[in-house]
């Protein structure tokens, strides 16, 4: 769900001016599932962006703050959303953890990294969104170690269907700062693609796992 659309319309077209996301729809990338994709995102260069990482934390904490309130804790989803996660707590003076994917094989085995009380209450970063399951990965893990999860924040998402069920049969809310339809309306605007381009990405989104360039 996008809280504000002129956020959604700035954070759009300041991934675009950064190259966090590029749309190539007359030469695809690749993604490591093998899927053929006109677009490809990277909200890890935010981070190489002064400007830009400072927008994007402080549009995370005021939209946590109106939704939410302070929780107790901030958490990140590893690896892509630590930094951000990180200047998110930062900025909202609160404690911060991040989840891995999975338990280490090692040392104390954690997968939640950082202090987490039982009982606490925590809003969760993330970078991107795609289905959605590394991201619930983390969420489950957080449940299952005593906290109470509000909610998640996301900067972007590809908005496929499969993402919005697997969020609403997990009952998790999630937020992101913009989607994929506002990234697609700004970069026409800014004439960063043309008509017959932003045509090619909407029909790239309708059935992403079996699409031919």
């Amino acid at each position: 769900m996008i809280l504000n659309k002129e956020t959604a319309k700035k954070t759009a077209e300041l991934l675009l001016q950064i190259k966090a996301i590029k749309l190539e729809p007359q030469e695809p990338f690749t993604w490591a599932s093998g899927w053929k994709s006109p677009i490809y995102c990277d909200n890890r260069i935010i981070l190489s962006y002064p400007v830009m990482r400072n927008y994007i934390r402080e549009q995370f904490a005021r939209q946590i703050e109106e939704k939410y309130g302070k929780p107790d804790v901030i958490a990140a989803v590893a690896t892509g959303a630590i930094g951000i996660g990180m200047l998110v707590a930062e900025y909202l003076s609160l404690p911060f953890i991040y989840v891995r994917p999975e338990a280490k094989g090692h040392g104390r085995k954690n997968q939640i990294e950082g202090n987490l009380e039982e009982g606490q209450t925590v809003v969760v970063v993330e970078d991107l969104i795609s289905t959605g399951n590394s991201s619930l990965n983390a969420v489950k893990a957080l449940k299952e170690a005593g906290a109470q999860v509000k909610g998640m924040f996301a900067i972007f998402t590809y908005g496929f269907d499969v993402s919005t069920s697997n969020f609403t049969e997990a009952n998790v809310e999630l937020h992101t700062l913009s989607d994929y339809e506002n990234l697609i309306e700004t970069a026409q605007h800014t004439n960063y693609i043309n008509t017959e381009e932003a045509g090619i990405l909407r029909k790239w989104r309708e059935q992403p796992d079996n699409w031919t360039p």
